[in-house]
């Protein structure tokens, strides 16, 4: 019976990178379970909805009927319980997809190692499932540049959102490898290959698959 695929976790500050550390890594034979995406799909459960509406009623509703998610982050992240209640609520239902991604990537013979980019890794425990975690780091002025021209955000909402979460420097420490995203792919490459190739070895002792 062969070694279930190794899982790598990836974390880090809001606008460091981690969706390019991402992307090259499912270059080298990654999958790469996104869990915002998931998420995204999630809110438009109609259960889901219906659960919101409950609890936050219209004002989060866009003019379809969906969630409203730019409506629905000015609420949960201005209320802690409002946030914990949706993250009781999407937690669980985002654990069953993993698994379920996780459990058909395990029978793909093309696929080397799992990554898990998931915003809050440590918060949500995803890094129980996980084999290794990889810290992205960037510096402030850089993070702030890229959610500002990605997202719209100024600096004011970008440390809301991050109060949100555990210290940057928890995760860094937490974490088994760490690297510094204020480069290009190409140069993120190399080192990310020694980097799956580290874990590939210590998970299933095999860097070919």
């Amino acid at each position: 019976m062969k070694n279930p695929l190794p899982i790598i976790g990836i974390t880090g500050g809001i606008g460091a990178g981690k969706s390019t550390v991402a992307k090259v890594l499912q270059s080298l034979g990654a999958l790469v379970i996104d869990s915002d995406r998931l998420a995204h799909v999630e809110l438009d459960a109609p259960e889901v909805i219906q659960a919101l509406r409950e609890s936050h009623g219209d004002r989060i509703l866009d003019a379809n009927g969906r969630i409203d998610r730019r409506a629905l982050g000015g609420v949960v992240f201005d209320d802690p319980m409002s946030l914990k209640g949706l993250e009781d609520l999407l937690y669980p239902r985002l654990k069953l997809r993993r698994a379920a991604i996780v459990a058909a990537a395990n029978e793909d013979p093309e696929v080397r190692a799992i990554v898990l980019d998931a915003p809050k890794l440590y918060e949500a425990g995803v890094d129980r499932e996980c084999d290794a975690v990889i810290f992205v780091e960037a510096d402030a002025a850089t993070r702030g540049a890229r959610v500002a021209s990605a997202r719209g955000w100024g600096a004011e909402e970008l440390t809301r959102r991050e109060s949100c979460q555990i210290p940057l420097d928890t995760k860094r420490e937490k974490a088994d490898y760490v690297v510094t995203n204020h480069s290009t792919i190409d140069e993120l490459r190399p080192e990310l290959e020694r980097i799956l190739f580290s874990v590939l070895i210590k998970s299933t002792g095999r860097s070919n698959r």
